[in-house]
């Protein structure tokens, strides 16, 4: 997989651009003080992580649809894997969904970039 691609920048904090810079602040997206913390421009490349204010309010319906998709797959898993404990499914669903929380966030912001920016060729 090479740098510049986009489902790299996506999973790994990187810069949709070039690949190398960091988008967020802090690696962990459980870092209580920091996990929503972005730079500003990309270290490497210049590029403007912010492009203008509001740019990040079309990443909540791409955390949704995160959301949604583990939802369902979850689910699924259970009915087929525990179905004898089915009753326990929203009591396990929804510590689950408040510790992904960070993760989705930040996932999120890092693909609704990615959807804007062209990456370098190599």
């Amino acid at each position: 997989m090479t740098k510049s691609n986009k489902l790299y920048s996506i999973f790994f904090n990187k810069c949709p651009r070039c690949g190398v810079g960091d988008f967020f602040v802090t690696k962990s997206a459980y870092n209580l003080k920091a996990f929503d913390k972005m730079h500003k421009q990309c270290s490497h490349c210049g590029l403007n992580l912010v492009p203008e204010p509001g740019f990040y309010q079309g990443a909540l319906y791409v955390s949704y649809s995160f959301y949604v998709a583990f939802t369902v797959i979850y689910f699924l898993l259970y009915v087929n894997f525990f179905r004898d404990y089915l009753d326990y499914f929203l009591v396990s669903l929804i510590p689950m969904l408040i510790i992904l929380t960070p993760y989705f966030y930040r996932l999120a912001r890092r693909a609704w970039l990615a959807l804007f920016i062209k990456p370098e060729s190599v």
